[in-house]
């Protein structure tokens, strides 16, 4: 696959260049007590726009972080600046921990070129490299959405490859919270896993901000009994985390991955889906 990610050296080069458009698309879990937003205002990489996790999604599904609808999506991108054959490069304020869902989306929207800065904003800043206040703001322009409907799994589907096994199931939570020893961070969601998934925390995935050499995911994927030559669907808590997994598969030799949207807000919540501790 094209490499997904740029360095720091690269995007200093290109900051000028009008078909770059940098994304500051970081979110935080509640335990973080951080602002992304207000951590934006105070510090970004100079010319980079806002894209909020939370506000930028389907709100209508009562479910956090699922996509928009296309034609809506293209509006709103349009509207950011973002346009048709432009390179988009995300960050986050983590390193890697939401840039790879913003990366996700863009990519499943039709976009062709989306990377990610490799380091995120930490590596930018230990860098000495500058940053500004305030909001960046680009021209409107036209972004053409391409719906990709084959990376986006739903809860119909992961039904089937839970019980069929037509794709293995890779979670991207926590053990404690995979196995149902941890409560889960939302309110009214049950503890467990679906049945026949695999646990492949995404925490174990990155170091120092950059995900692993993929010969080191490729280890960790087979000690979690995860088979990289055939189908895969990742989840995790609200579809975040899970893209983060789905990219490392990916870096890792895997060629066939989908991403369940709804993730575990959406399975832990019901009543007609199976839940497994352990």
């Amino acid at each position: 696959m094209t490499d997904p990610f740029v360095s720091t050296p690269w995007l200093a080069d290109h900051l000028t260049d009008p078909n770059v458009v940098v994304v500051d698309g970081s979110w935080y879990l509640p335990a973080a007590n951080r602002d992304p937003r207000a951590e934006y205002l105070a510090a970004h990489i100079p010319g980079a726009i806002w894209f909020d996790v939370d506000k930028y999604a389907d709100l209508s599904t009562g479910l956090p972080h699922m996509l928009m609808q296309p034609e809506a999506f293209g509006e709103l991108a349009g509207k950011l600046g973002i346009g048709d054959g432009m390179t988009i490069v995300i960050y986050d304020g983590m390193g890697l921990f939401s840039a790879p869902r913003v990366r996700w989306t863009f990519v499943t929207m039709g976009a062709r070129d989306v990377r990610i800065l490799a380091g995120g904003l930490p590596k930018w800043v230990a860098e000495g490299r500058a940053v500004e206040a305030g909001v960046a703001m680009r021209p409107a322009t036209t972004f053409n959405v391409r719906f990709d409907a084959d990376a986006v799994a739903d809860i119909e589907q992961m039904r089937d490859f839970s019980s069929a096994g037509t794709r293995q199931i890779a979670d991207a939570r926590p053990a404690g919270r995979f196995r149902g020893e941890v409560a889960e961070p939302r309110p009214g969601l049950k503890s467990g896993h679906m049945p026949n998934a695999f646990s492949a925390p995404a925490d174990t995935l990155v170091e120092s901000g950059q995900l692993k050499p993929a010969e080191t995911l490729r280890t960790q994927f087979e000690a979690a009994g995860l088979d990289l030559t055939k189908p895969i669907a990742t989840t995790c808590g609200s579809g975040v985390t899970a893209a983060t997994l789905k990219l490392a598969l990916e870096q890792a030799g895997a060629t066939d991955v989908v991403l369940y949207d709804g993730a575990w807000a959406e399975w832990g919540g019901r009543d007609d889906v199976e839940v497994v501790k352990g």
